[in-house]
Parts: structure tokens; C-alpha cells; sequence
């Protein structure tokens, strides 16, 4: 049987005091699982493990979100994403070539294909740039995120599974599974 590498994006972990849960705890909740060679990123349910080849990730997003439940207490949406997918949907974010600070850029993982409806029209956002496939909002905000013009409800629209991360992040995250596979 061969194994591997998969990324697992916890929604809403460790943000503000929602959600509290040591990292430890969540390496522990994938473990019991069967997974192997479990890592975690920074505080915010970023996950790097194996798992024999050929999982079907949804399978996998129900279980992890089962698992976390069990070992932590802590109710939070997953997207599993293979290797091969997290390195896709990085290859292809049309908004590279404008992004000059990877901390105020990001990627909205959605599970189902995107839509673009209910966001305003690219004036209205300028500076910034939004773009989509068909699972994954991009994004680049010069002027920080926390100063973003989308509209929350935009985002609530995507489903309660839509995760960002910021392009440092999803870099790092590139980083431990080339590791993993190494």
C-alpha cells in the first residue's frame, strides 16, 4: 500500500477566544485516526499528514471533523485537500503576478465550485483583486485583509466549509508536504 501527503484546514480554530485548542491536541485527534507523520502549522488547524493513497479527501474531511469532536470537544468545518490539489490550486492563482506581500493575499478553499455571484463589481473592491476557480477564491488586498472591501456575507455564501489562508501560509504548508514526501 502506498501512502500520501494531505492538508487539512480546520475553519475558525484559535481565532479571537472561539475555538480554543491546543495543536497538540489536534495532531492527537488525526493520529487516532490512523494517519501518519502529522504535523501542524502555526495555531490555526493547519494539518500535514499521510494517509494511504487513493482516500477520497471528502471521506476524509467527515471523519477529521468526527475526530476533533471526539478528542477536543471542538466543532469546526474541515477541507481536506491532497497534495497534488493543494499544489493546483496554488499553481493557479490567476492574482500572482500582482501580489507583492503573500501575507495580504489569500486563498478561500471551498469544498463545492465557487459562484460569483453577490460580490460587488471590481470597481467597487479596487485596489483590490478577487478572482475564482472552481475551488478556490483568490484574493490580493494591498491594503491588508482586515481592511478588505468583500463583503462578509459574500464569504458566508460560500458554505460553512470556505477556509482562507494567506499565501505565506499555503507557501509553508507547500514547504511540509514537499517534506513529508521527501
Amino acid at each position: 500500500m502506498t501512502v500520501a501527503g494531505y492538508v487539512a484546514l480546520l475553519r475558525g480554530i484559535n481565532v479571537g477566544s472561539a475555538k480554543r485548542m491546543a495543536m497538540a491536541d489536534l495532531r492527537a485527534s488525526v493520529e487516532s485516526l490512523g494517519f501518519t507523520s502529522v504535523r501542524t502549522l502555526l495555531q490555526s488547524g493547519n494539518v500535514v499528514f499521510d494517509a494511504p493513497d487513493g482516500r477520497d479527501p471528502a471521506a476524509l474531511s467527515s471523519a477529521l471533523e468526527q475526530a476533533v469532536v471526539d478528542g477536543t470537544g471542538i466543532r469546526a468545518a474541515v477541507v481536506v485537500l491532497t497534495a497534488a490539489q493543494l499544489r493546483a490550486i496554488a499553481a493557479e492563482n490567476p492574482l500572482l503576478d500582482a501580489v507583492t506581500d503573500p501575507s495580504r493575499a489569500t486563498i478561500t478553499f471551498v469544498e463545492g465550485a465557487t459562484d460569483a455571484g453577490g460580490r460587488p463589481d471590481d470597481a467597487e473592491l479596487a485596489p483590490e483583486m478577487v478572482a475564482f476557480s472552481p475551488h478556490a477564491v483568490y484574493q490580493w488586498c494591498p491594503d491588508g485583509i482586515s481592511n478588505s472591501r468583500m463583503p462578509a456575507r459574500f464569504f458566508a455564501s460560500l458554505g460553512p466549509g470556505a477556509t482562507a489562508r494567506n499565501l505565506r501560509t499555503v507557501d509553508k504548508l507547500l514547504v511540509m508536504l514537499d517534506e513529508l514526501e521527501a
